[in-house]
């Protein structure tokens, strides 16, 4: 889209810290970082001067990332409790070939380059016991940078419990400085909400009050308190706000936070110059809508990188993402027996080790010619896999929004998804007999369901011309960030304009 053209460029550009636990490319465990790496650039081509900031963990190279020292941001004094710790703040950037992103990472030795993970250790999956304290301490590091450049921009959004902190420090501690600021609070995940003992309050710093608001259920709850001194809150889809909305203890306990204000869900797209299947850097098999020959290449690629039995026939299933229950990640290895029955291969890829590790690789010890599991994907190998696989599985019984469906219809890899938060958002379910929709939708997470989802798949698949159809209307369903960007442009605008 060009969105020079577009009236929302004609306007005065905003000033906007965006605040994330992840980004890609600095790190990626999850389609998350690709959404919020999607979301930067898309607010930054129409105009706003849109900055990102994140930690950087253990095995962030800084090297590879460009990652470079600002003077007057070393060593700056962070408490933690009764205790300071160093933070330097250092400059990045994000870019894709029409735009650049400037970004802040923050770097300290003994809460985050010593640990090799965002909350858990990415090679056992053991969460970190001092969680409060890290992001406690790379929240105060956020608005100080700020200071410290003296900018202090229209808007800062934070994204995830990982951030919700800085909401009350702006609001208690800098009221005056930052008293143009405005503050948006983006649930990421309502399951999230950085739960901890009440005595973790008393390392925040914050006043009595803002520590008042941090209780519930009797313990600290880091989302809870960015939800109280926030002047928006949203989600990041439309479908899970109706979700949240329709829950009892969010509706009872956590909407009148937010002051009679509406709960926004806005949707997102994908960066499509990153995910492009015609230009995409990470593999030779090249291939677009228009020619989809390279498509089955893209397969025979992936089935030898994968370890899998060479064999055009064969439906290649991919479950991205974590291998968790709320993922369904239980039910898919239970039907991956019935799967290989029927002829179909299956690859893993997740990013922690967690329970249901052994389960996996067990089944791929047993079908070693059409199971793969692969445990820390890298992004090359994750993007031959949405190239080369038939379909993606999304069996999840929860996820808020999700990007790799999107991504994966751009590369004409049809979504085979349950209907939950926003991850069946632009979808419609195959009909084969009207010859209509884009993916297959299931209703509940089940390997019978899933098995027998499936086999309506291998169903379509044997008519060359029928599946070459609902590849075709995939690869033509809207997934860039067009739509999501004049959205977010009215959202921020909206509330920059709002009376204090």
């Amino acid at each position: 889209m060009d969105y020079s053209r577009h009236p929302i460029s004609m306007a005065k550009p905003l000033s906007i810290l965006f605040v994330t636990s992840e980004i890609y490319p600095f790190i990626k465990t999850s389609e998350f970082a690709d959404l919020c790496y999607a979301h930067c650039l898309g607010v930054r081509e129409i105009g706003h001067d849109i900055r990102a900031m994140m930690p950087k963990y253990g095995y962030i190279s800084e090297r590879k990332n460009r990652i470079h020292e600002i003077n007057r941001l070393r060593d700056i004094p962070i408490p933690v409790g009764k205790e300071e710790y160093p933070a330097t703040v250092k400059s990045s950037s994000i870019n894709n070939p029409r735009v650049k992103v400037q970004s802040y990472i923050t770097t300290n030795s003994n809460y985050l380059d010593v640990n090799k993970g965002i909350e858990a250790d990415i090679t056992t999956g053991v969460t970190f016991p001092n969680n409060d304290e890290r992001f406690i301490f790379f929240s105060r590091t956020v608005l100080e940078t700020c200071l410290l450049l003296g900018w202090f921009p229209d808007i800062i959004h934070c994204v995830g419990w990982q951030t919700a902190l800085i909401p009350a420090y702006l609001r208690t501690r800098y009221p005056q400085e930052f008293k143009k600021t405005k503050i948006v609070m983006s649930i990421s995940d309502f399951n999230e909400q950085g739960v901890f003992p009440l005595k973790s309050l008393l390392k925040t710093g914050l006043t009595e009050d803002a520590m008042e608001k941090g209780k519930y259920k009797n313990k600290m709850n880091f989302l809870r308190i960015g939800m109280a001194y926030a002047d928006k809150v949203n989600t990041l889809s439309p479908n899970y706000a109706k979700e949240l909305l329709a829950n009892k203890e969010f509706k009872d306990n956590w909407l009148p936070l937010l002051n009679k204000k509406p709960l926004a869900g806005i949707g997102h797209g994908i960066d499509l110059l990153h995910w492009n299947p015609k230009t995409d850097v990470n593999f030779r098999t090249k291939y677009d809508a228009k020619d989809m020959d390279n498509k089955d290449a893209a397969r025979e690629a992936l089935q030898k990188l994968s370890g899998l039995a060479v064999d055009s026939g064969k439906i290649v299933a991919a479950l991205i993402g974590p291998l968790t229950e709320d993922r369904g990640a239980d039910a898919f290895i239970e039907s991956i027996p019935e799967l290989v029955e029927l002829g179909v291969q299956v690859i893993i890829a997740t990013d922690l080790p967690t329970s249901l590790r052994k389960s996996a690789d067990a089944m791929m010890k047993k079908h070693s010619h059409d199971v793969h599991v692969r445990v820390g994907y890298d992004e090359e190998y994750l993007h031959q896999l949405i190239a080369g696989a038939t379909i993606l599985m999304k069996p999840s019984r929860h996820e808020v929004s999700g990007q790799f469906q999107r991504i994966a219809m751009a590369y004409g890899t049809v979504p085979v998804v349950r209907n939950v938060g926003g991850i069946a958002e632009g979808l419609v379910d195959v009909d084969d007999a009207k010859g209509a929709g884009n993916a297959y939708i299931m209703k509940k997470t089940e390997a019978a369901e899933i098995v027998k989802t499936v086999k309506r798949v291998q169903k379509s698949h044997t008519s060359h011309e029928a599946w070459s159809k609902i590849v075709a209307k995939a690869m033509s369903t809207q997934v860039g960030w067009s739509a999501s960007a004049i959205e977010y442009d009215e959202f921020y605008r909206s509330l920059v304009k709002e009376t204090k």
